[in-house]
């Protein structure tokens, strides 16, 4: 057996309660396979230990006090490169959530959620799959749901070439530009004009809602 079989899902936490990183410590170890690799409750704590650490994952609040954990995911995905970032949060703000993902989140679970249910998508956003809470994705879908007697997307997936239809079925998967650079054997440069064009085809303004769309229109599976 390789240690790639039993190797941990590692993860740090960053929330400014300290009784919730209590109870999230107390969760998550009691699961096999995960391990709590470090704690923090503010900015500098997170950064400092995400560059240390390395973690697989990290779960981050969105509310920490005197600071938002939007307002420094991108320099959180540089000091862990590989870190995949899950947002946990009490926050029922559609926009902060389109805006944690375009800004390189791969999950968000809302607080009130079952632990059962956070424990799945550490394994589903570990194992390189995007994790949207349903009723989220059911709210996006439905308000941009119209009826109409003509559907106009139709004309617009169909002006999508073969090579941009992959591509969305691999944003809908959660990877990034880089991944998608080395499947498709193309470079990130290619990628992000794949993405221009496709953004312009499906009158899109960025990749959160590129996923909801490719959910809708069986571009891309959602979570189960």
């Amino acid at each position: 057996m390789t240690d790639s079989v039993t190797k941990p899902i590692r993860i740090l936490l960053i929330d400014d309660h300290a009784i919730v990183l209590a109870g999230l410590r107390l969760l998550i170890e009691s699961r096999p396979g995960l391990k709590v690799v470090g704690e923090a409750g503010n900015r500098a704590e997170a950064l400092a230990i995400a560059a240390q650490e390395r973690p697989d994952i990290i779960l981050l609040d969105l509310d920490l006090g005197r600071d938002s954990g939007l307002d420094f995911l991108p320099e959180l995905l540089l000091a862990a490169k590989e870190a995949r970032v899950i947002i946990l949060t009490g926050v029922r703000d559609l926009e902060a959530h389109r805006r944690a993902v375009s800004l390189g989140a791969m999950g968000v679970v809302p607080k009130e959620k079952a632990a059962d249910v956070l424990i799945k998508a550490f394994e589903k956003v570990h194992a390189g799959e995007v994790w949207l809470d349903r009723s989220m994705i059911a709210t996006v879908l439905a308000e941009r749901s119209r009826p109409k007697k003509v559907d106009p997307e139709a004309a617009k997936i169909a002006a999508l070439s073969p090579r941009e239809r992959e591509v969305v079925a691999l944003v809908g998967q959660g990877i990034k530009n880089k991944q998608i650079a080395t499947r498709l054997f193309i470079s990130e440069t290619t990628v992000r004009h794949h993405l221009t064009s496709i953004f312009s085809k499906l009158d899109l303004s960025d990749r959160f809602e590129l996923i909801i769309y490719a959910y809708r229109h069986n571009l891309a599976r959602p979570p189960q």
